[in-house]
């Protein structure tokens, strides 16, 4: 099975896990969203339409009176545009909204599901150049929901194949732009400060995979040293 299957696969076992979450009655602010619109979201889940459920995927959690319990019914029509590239919300925003849903919380079989989601999902990617979404959007929003970096900057280093190197060029050439890697930081909220991590691993791990002078700039040490003082 090629990792483009198996994240298919994964994405199907995800939505069989998530059908037992029960249609509830939704309400929140009726001045950005009609009554029509909060009666489809208490509906049947594969009823409601692409843009109600892209405005939601986005929207604050204020604006719902239980937003966890309607970001967890929603995940399996989040989740799967999301992956394929065709959701059209930022990555790192619906990063930071599973967080603020406390995704992690959840029922075991649920927060399984969604484990097995980012492994796919980060194995298509890395095997896949162009990926339906870029690899550093990929490492942003996993990064941000299981709160770490190194296991799947490990995944990469495993993975020499000739589009995991393309996808680090483009990663590399991305961060190094105004040398952003000096503070860069995941989430649509900044949650996670990634410099040192990311740049001791592009500086030892994969040096060797990518052809970038301006790795060799002689600040970049004494800036990781100081990150990895800094804390989190």
């Amino acid at each position: 099975m090629t990792c483009s299957e198996q994240l298919m696969t994964v994405l199907d076992a995800l939505d069989r896990t998530f059908a037992l979450e029960e249609p509830f009655l939704v309400t929140g602010c009726t001045y950005c969203y009609t009554e029509q619109d909060l009666a489809e979201l208490s509906g049947p889940l594969h009823l409601i339409s692409d843009d109600l459920v892209s405005s939601v995927a986005a929207e604050v959690p204020d604006h719902w009176d239980d937003f966890p319990r309607l970001y967890r019914r929603l995940v399996p029509r989040i989740i799967r545009p999301l992956v394929t590239g065709h959701l059209h919300v930022d990555e790192e925003l619906i990063a930071s909204r599973l967080v603020q849903a406390g995704w992690t919380t959840w029922d075991a079989p649920l927060t399984e599901a969604l484990h097995d989601v980012w492994s796919a999902w980060w194995q298509s990617t890395l095997h896949t150049h162009p990926s339906p979404v870029p690899a550093r959007e990929v490492l942003s929003l996993i990064t941000v929901t299981t709160d770490s970096l190194c296991p799947w900057l490990d995944i990469w280093t495993a993975t020499p194949t000739p589009a995991a190197d393309t996808h680090l060029a483009d990663l590399v050439d991305d961060v190094m732009f105004e040398f952003e890697i000096t503070d860069l930081r995941m989430g649509f909220y900044g949650e996670y400060r990634a410099t040192a991590e990311l740049l001791g691993w592009l500086l030892t791990d994969v040096r060797d995979r990518v052809t970038d002078a301006r790795l060799d700039d002689p600040f970049l040490p004494e800036h990781l040293r100081t990150a990895v003082q800094q804390p989190n």
